[in-house]
């Protein structure tokens, strides 16, 4: 995020450089950065010819080369924006030969979701001598948190840890998902409000007390009555609580409890860092650790394993998924 900040702050200031290739398995900052290059490089006026929005699956590289090449009409600079570029990875090297030697007039934006181009060949080192490359990177669950509070602190709001693992269990890592809806509860609740668990759920339709960050807990306390009301909801609710999602969770939080019980050095703050959760449920390892030792962990990892095939379809293809869900569980305590 800092380095995003500085690139924001370069473009303010006017120190625009002629490639920015922006890349990675993350696309939300990728969109966020091309789209505030289209904004404010140059004035609306400007844009109608100056700017131009191009896609990988339509051009070539010798297309990106032509349009590149031309002169601004009025205008400091044009903006050449490719989106989709991951579509032209076969040639993309080719494009080295114009970044050796580019138009200092164009601003070439480059958008290569969910890959990277090899730093060791001629591209990546040309646009590093004369350009950006930014690396958009997945963040881990732990750091997703992080995220969403600084996020809605730079908006005025702040929101419980519980809600933001509310909308981590329910969206994933998916950054652009989590601050669509967390656009929608800046529409909603007025400047200065904390996001509550009892918001989500009210505005979004995650439930508060069925949700797989409470189905985790209870197993991990061995809470079999409150366990098996949440899946009892899941099954109720199938849409909005797949089992391959369930089970997904329950393997990571089984394994990471593996991890747990080899630690040497139990401290909250050092499992926090080792395992990548929040410090605010190094807790729950605890008391999971205590109830589930290292031998039964490893059981139920293995149980997990076998209904994840199990709910992808392999082998219980009649079986309904309120009936594996309740089968996992009873195993599981």
């Amino acid at each position: 995020m800092d380095e995003v900040k500085q690139l924001v702050q370069d473009i303010n200031n006017r120190n625009i450089k002629p490639i920015y290739f922006l890349m990675g398995d993350e696309p939300y900052y990728i969109d966020k950065i091309s789209d505030f290059i289209q904004d404010t490089v140059l004035s609306e006026e400007e844009r109608g010819f100056n700017q131009v929005v191009l896609y990988g699956r339509d051009i070539t590289i010798e297309d990106i080369v032509s349009n590149a090449k031309r002169y601004p009409m009025m205008a400091e600079y044009q903006v050449v924006i490719i989106k989709e570029a991951q579509d032209l990875s076969r040639t993309i090297e080719k494009l080295s030969t114009y970044v050796e030697n580019p138009q200092p007039t164009t601003v070439l934006v480059i958008n290569y979701k969910y890959k990277k181009i090899d730093k060791r060949k001629t591209l990546y080192k040309a646009i590093n001598k004369v350009g950006v490359v930014y690396e958009s990177k997945k963040l881990y669950e732990n750091q997703v948190n992080d995220w969403i509070r600084r996020v809605l602190l730079s908006k005025d709001y702040t929101i419980t840890t519980k809600a933001a693992q509310m909308l981590v269990e329910f969206l994933g890592t998916d950054l652009s998902k989590i601050n669509n809806e967390l656009e929608k509860l800046q529409i909603i609740l007025p400047k200065g409000s904390q996001i509550t668990p009892e918001a989500i759920e009210a505005n979004i339709g995650i439930s508060k007390d069925y949700n797989n960050f409470e189905l985790r807990k209870a197993i991990g306390e061995r809470n079999v009555v409150k366990a098996h009301q949440i899946i009892n909801y899941f099954s109720e609710n199938p849409k909005d609580n797949p089992i391959v999602v369930t089970v997904s969770l329950l393997f990571n939080f089984f394994s990471q409890l593996l991890h747990f019980h080899g630690l040497i050095d139990k401290s909250p703050r050092h499992v926090a860092s080792v395992l990548r959760i929040n410090p605010y449920f190094v807790n729950e390892y605890i008391t999971a650790a205590r109830n589930y030792p290292m031998k039964k962990v490893s059981t139920v990892v293995g149980i997990l394993r076998e209904f994840d095939v199990k709910s992808k379809g392999v082998g219980a293809n009649s079986v309904p998924q309120s009936d594996l869900l309740k089968e996992l569980l009873v195993r599981i305590l």
